[in-house]
């Protein structure tokens, strides 16, 4: 199996279709149960064991044949996981840090819907298509009302780079509430 496993890995390095299949094959239900032994969520264990073999494949010209593949997808999976336990911590940290738009009485039923749900999408967007650093400085920004030169001091940056993470935050919200403004 070992010398099968180097032609095959020769093979994808090389762009093989069919040896990156018989990979696949090979090798997935392993790592779908390794995955799902560290998630303990099946939908989540599938995502991550697909996310694995897209990324061998990105990155297949850079796969060493004489080194183990199931360690290779062992690894790249355990990262996987970790990001996304990281994510989840870092989105409940958040989440009930962005506050409630204040809800006047002179609005009426259609504008606070409106408002409603610009609201709920902010916040998911926030919490899902932000970087974790754009996210915590726009958070400080935005939410906290600190200054550039706080935000810069608190963690450890130049100013410039706070400037431009809040400029990335801010252009990638607008990117996706292009619908709704």
């Amino acid at each position: 199996m070992i010398e099968e496993e180097k032609k095959l890995l020769e093979k994808v390095k090389n762009a093989d279709t069919l040896a990156f299949k018989k990979l696949f094959h090979n090798y997935y239900d392993s790592l779908f149960r390794f995955v799902i032994y560290k998630t303990k969520d099946r939908d989540l264990a599938e995502d991550i064991a697909q996310e694995t073999f897209l990324r061998v494949w990105k990155n297949r010209e850079k796969i060493t044949p004489d080194k183990s593949f199931f360690s290779l997808i062992a690894r790249i999976s355990t990262n996987l996981c970790y990001d996304h336990f990281r994510h989840t911590e870092v989105r409940n940290r958040h989440k009930n840090q962005i506050p409630d738009f204040a809800k006047s009485h002179y609005d009426n039923p259609q504008a606070m819907t409106d408002l409603e749900i610009l609201q709920e999408k902010i916040q998911e967007l926030v919490n899902k298509e932000l970087p974790e650093k754009c996210r915590n400085i726009f958070l400080l920004s935005r939410i906290e009302g600190k200054t550039n030169a706080e935000i810069a001091d608190i963690l450890s940056l130049s100013i410039r780079t706070v400037e431009n993470q809040i400029y990335r935050a801010l252009k990638i919200l607008k990117k996706y509430l292009k619908n709704y403004i």
